[in-house]
This record gives structure tokens, sequence and C-alpha cells, in this order.
């Protein structure tokens, strides 16, 4: 009984491991979202696999779905963009399955927004960063204010995933102001839409300060980076130098 919690990576399947793609065609039954199973509909013709998909806010049945499958000796894929274990379903199967030490779990890590966008606008990781969710929907807004304050003051490249849609439209200007207790207005900042998603996609790039992040047109696709003291522009990408001597 095997469940493969399997990051999908950017979506673009160039850009999915390949021990990724194995457990796919091994697997008889494939979980996910929608979204995220439409991405590898090529990889599953003519496959004869079952695949359950459910839409946003549908986790936990899809996980218990997985857990079925397994339970009643299928081989199971649970997919995920980006990596599983970032904001994605491994935590998730892996408390729903605690009662079933019998299933195995195994977790095949994928590429997760945060590099995708950096590679696109440039180096701008290369020292010490953190990841922030700017959804609201599973930890308190309190929560998320005192993380981006924390990783402010300590002068961390901050990474922010979900950072607006319809219902948070004011939430990237909120977390500007945030940053800018502690960074000053000329820090240079970057944000990609659907990186490397692949063809039919609408993506795009910017760079700017952060005084200038909220007129970005930013979505639940896009992910900002806000650099650190040590982040500027350099022939046109957003590079975050490590202090080496030159």
């Amino acid at each position: 009984m095997k469940i493969y919690a399997v990051g999908l990576g950017p979506g673009d399947t160039d850009y999915i491991a390949p021990r990724a793609k194995e457990a796919l065609l091994r697997s008889d039954v494939i979980v996910g979202y929608t979204g995220y199973v439409e991405l590898i509909s090529g990889l599953l013709e003519n496959g004869g696999k079952k695949v359950i998909s459910t839409g946003m806010t549908g986790e936990v049945e899809r996980c218990v779905a997985a857990i079925t499958e397994a339970l009643g000796g299928k081989q199971v894929c649970v997919v995920s963009g980006g990596d599983a274990g970032i904001y994605g379903m491994a935590a998730l199967l892996f408390e729903l399955a605690e009662k079933h030490p019998g299933v195995e779990i195994e977790i095949i890590p994928g590429i997760t927004a945060a590099v995708s966008a950096a590679a696109i606008l440039g180096s701008p990781l290369t020292n010490d960063f953190a990841v922030i969710s700017l959804s609201d929907l599973l930890t308190p807004w309190d929560m998320i204010e005192k993380r981006l304050d924390a990783a402010s003051s300590a002068d961390f490249v901050i990474c922010l995933y979900n950072p607006q849609s319809h219902k948070r439209s004011d939430y990237l200007e909120k977390a500007r102001d945030i940053a800018l207790r502690h960074k000053p207005p000329g820090t240079m900042c970057g944000y990609v839409r659907n990186a490397f998603r692949g063809a039919g996609s609408e993506s795009g790039s910017g760079i700017c300060t952060l005084a200038e992040l909220p007129k970005a047109r930013v979505d639940m696709f896009t992910t900002v980076i806000i650099g650190n003291s040590g982040t500027r522009v350099i022939n046109g990408k957003l590079v975050t130098v490590r202090g080496y001597k030159l």
C-alpha cells in the first residue's frame, strides 16, 4: 500500500523530475486539484488510470480518497503544484494516514514557486530568505503580519506566495507597509506570474522598488520577491549578492 506525494513543479512537464514522472506512470490512481491534473493530462493519456480530482478547498476530500484507494490495494499518486511539502498535500496526507501505518507515503520533491520565480528574475535568493504565504484561509492575518515583520526586521529576502486575490485586493499593499517598517523604500523587488507554467499560460515578470510594489499587477498565480539590503539590479536582473570579496 503506497502513496506517492508528487510535486509537479511550475507546470511545464519539462520541469517535472524523472522520479515524479516514473511515479505517475507506475500508479493506478492519480489524485489532485483539477487544475494540476489538467497540466499533466498528456502524461496520463492511454494509461488506463483512475483520476480523482476536485476543485479548490477539496484537499481533505482528495487525501481521504487517496488513502481509501491505497487501502484497497491500489498504488496512488497525489499531485501538488510546486513541491508537495511546501504549501502542498504531503503534511495533510501524513495527518490523515496516521491511523493507517501500513500505508507508505513517499515524497517526491518538485521545483517550488520561489525557485522558479527567482530563476526568471535573476538570482535574488542567493542569501538567507523566508517564504511567506499571504493567504489567510488557514493562517490568521495577525500571524502572517508577525512573520512579515520578523522577516523584514532580520533583513531576509522575502518570497511571497498567494500575494493577492479579488477578496484580498489590498494584502500586497499591507505586506509592503509592514516591510517598510524595516526596509528602505528603494529596496529592489521582483514579481513573476505563471513562472515556467508552459504554453498557453499568461506569464510575465517585472522588477520594481518596494515603494512601487503595490502597483504591480499580481494575482494568485504570481510570486513576489522582496529583496534585502544586498539586493540590486545587475544588467537587468535581480541579484542578491552574498558578500564575496571581488
